[in-house]
């Protein structure tokens, strides 16, 4: 997860660089900002870019810079619950008498295995 801190702390000292760029996921920028470090045009625009990040709320920063780490760890959740799921779903079918005692090892075992 990125944080807002860091990132001015970085546009500030280092921004004319780009270094605040790269840690924010911006790589094409944080190669034009180094391309043209020379021209001090980055140094201005890395101005902006620590006052932006000042002004920004925590909510619209993580909503920009932090939502696709978000949904990786809404969708680690969502699959150990999947998981979770699929095994209870296997066990009903043995308590139902669906399938029998080898038949729910099998499929239990072979589940376990694929995690």
């Amino acid at each position: 997860m990125k944080q807002k801190s860091i990132a001015a702390v970085l546009a500030f000292f280092v921004g004319g660089f780009g270094v605040h760029k790269f840690y924010l996921g911006n790589n094409f920028a944080g190669i034009l900002y180094l391309l043209f470090f020379w021209t001090f045009i980055p140094s201005i625009l890395a101005i902006f870019d620590f006052l932006g990040l000042l002004l920004m709320s925590e909510q619209a920063f993580n909503a920009k810079y932090n939502l696709q780490e978000v949904n990786k760890l809404n969708l680690l959740q969502s699959s150990e619950n999947d998981n979770i799921d699929k095994l209870k779903k296997i066990k009903e079918l043995y308590d139902q008498g669906i399938i029998t005692a080898e038949e729910y090892e099998e499929k239990r075992r072979k589940f376990l295995d694929l995690l």
